[in-house]
This record gives structure tokens, C-alpha cells and sequence, in this order.
């Protein structure tokens, strides 16, 4: 087992990370991406709007494919063209998946598509949104994941492909 439950288990959240929703919670779908190296290590992006590590990703836009959103994400955000080679999971569960940010009173439920791409080509490089993109062995993930990273990364490592959760 590439990692062990204790490194995503982690009851630390960042403040952005609400444990409460309000009567005007909205709802978003984003799409996450678990991108990996030759080493099989995985590639994080230190988020500018909290400090803490996540999969690189972000909001479905209209009339896009979750499969566009998860190409135009990476390359905003690490630089790297990618090809989507399989779906991690559809994660829905509230506990982690609510967020506030500085546009939303009573925060968002994140509904995420975690897919995993394949690096076509490109430099890593860091965007505005970050602090730092790098990659970490699957045995020395930071303690400073975000929640809505945890569970899917847990997945793809472990191969359990195809999950809703």
C-alpha cells in the first residue's frame, strides 16, 4: 500500500474548509486530476488561497466536458498537457466537500470527478493559483492536504478506480 490511511485521515483543516453549511449552500462541480510520473509519484500544487497541498483541478465551466475542464485546469495550473486516461470517482460527500470562499456566505458543496491524466508534454511550471507544484512520492504525501484531496488520492494509489462516494 503506497500510503497509509493515518496520512489522509487527518482531522487538521484549513480555514477555508467550513464543517457547516447555511441555507444559501450552492453547489458546484469541479473536476480534480491525479497526475503521476515515470517514479509513479504525484503531482501536487501548494494552493495559493490556503497554503495547504491539492490535486490540480478546478470548476466545470459552461459547456464543458468534465474531460476539457480536467485539460484546461492542468495546463493553467502546472503547465503540463495531459490526456485523461481513467475516472478516479465522483466525490460527493459533504464531510471535507464544504468550502468558503471570499464570493459565498454560507459556502459550497464541492462535487468533484476525479480523473487521472497522463502527461503528453509541457513544463511544470507554477501558476498564479499556487505557491508551488511539485511531485511527492505516494510514501511522503504532505500533512497538509486538502480534504477533498484526500480520499481520491487514497483511490488512485490504491487502484480503486470508479468509486462514488
Amino acid at each position: 500500500m503506497p500510503m497509509s490511511n493515518e496520512s489522509l485521515s487527518t482531522t487538521a483543516y484549513p480555514p477555508m474548509f467550513a464543517q457547516s453549511m447555511g441555507p444559501n449552500t450552492i453547489v458546484r462541480l469541479g473536476v480534480g486530476v491525479v497526475i503521476r510520473d515515470e517514479r509513479g509519484w504525484v503531482l501536487l500544487e501548494q494552493r495559493s488561497d490556503c497554503g495547504w497541498w491539492g490535486m490540480p483541478g478546478g470548476r466545470l465551466e459552461v459547456g464543458e466536458s468534465i474531460t476539457q475542464t480536467a485539460v484546461r485546469e492542468v495546463k493553467e495550473e502546472t503547465g503540463l498537457d495531459v490526456e485523461i486516461i481513467r475516472l478516479i470517482g465522483i466525490y460527493s460527500e459533504p464531510q471535507e466537500r464544504i468550502v468558503t470562499y471570499p464570493d459565498t456566505i454560507d459556502g459550497v458543496q464541492l462535487i468533484d470527478a476525479v480523473v487521472e491524466g497522463h502527461i503528453l508534454s509541457g513544463t511544470l511550471t507554477c501558476s498564479h493559483e499556487s505557491f508551488d507544484v511539485r511531485f511527492f512520492s505516494p510514501h511522503a504525501l504532505p500533512e497538509e492536504l486538502i480534504p477533498p484531496s484526500r480520499i481520491p488520492l487514497r483511490d488512485a494509489l490504491l487502484g480503486d478506480y470508479a468509486q462514488v462516494r
